[in-house]
């Protein structure tokens, strides 16, 4: 499996389907052979196999195969609108969300926003949240008070990869457990 061809997909299937003449379909869904032959159009070299092994292998676990196995979507992080048809779910107690010390101002002042992203996402472990934060830049790693959103009538989604997702989280459900210290390490 090749990182590149994860990206790809994930890029084509969360945000621009159209940028390699692909439609989805209302859930977000294609099918396996057209979105082949559309890369492969567009210059990208895929084959079913490769397909298959990068939906397996992927560590994160960003794309879904249909029960049939005919089709494909993105698990979750769309920035195009999708109905992924997820029921709601209770979420655990406690859920953490990762991020960059720059963002973390504008957060405590607003709370979490989706951003170009159609929800809000959130991990069940700590661990999970760090790693993503660290992705932007120094980490902050965020609690949120799940049972009480979830108690105050806000509605929590679980995508197929496990990541949570919620429209938006209000400050007050935040408390910041995680962030660099002095040296720029994470406590």
């Amino acid at each position: 499996m090749s990182a590149e061809t994860s990206k790809f997909l994930s890029y084509i299937l969360r945000h621009a389907p159209e940028s390699i003449g692909l439609e989805l379909d209302s859930e977000g869904w294609t099918d396996i052979d057209t979105l082949i032959a559309k890369a492969n159009a567009a210059g990208q070299a895929i084959d079913q196999e490769m397909l298959l092994l990068t939906v397996r292998d992927s560590e994160k676990k960003r794309l879904t195969l249909s029960e049939d196995g005919a089709r494909i979507r993105a698990a979750q992080g769309h920035s195009i609108k999708v109905d992924l048809g997820h029921a709601p779910s209770q979420p655990p107690a406690q859920l953490f969300h990762g991020t960059a010390t720059r963002f973390l101002e504008a957060i405590l002042a607003e709370g979490l926003q989706p951003g170009s992203r159609q929800q809000v996402h959130l991990s069940a472990d700590r661990e999970t949240a760090t790693q993503v934060g660290a992705r932007h830049g120094k980490p902050v790693v965020l609690s949120v008070n799940a049972s009480r959103m979830a108690e105050g009538g806000h509605t929590f989604f679980q995508a197929d990869n496990g990541v949570w997702l919620t429209n938006h989280v209000p400050a007050v459900y935040l408390t910041i457990i995680e962030a660099p210290a002095a040296g720029g390490t994470c406590q």
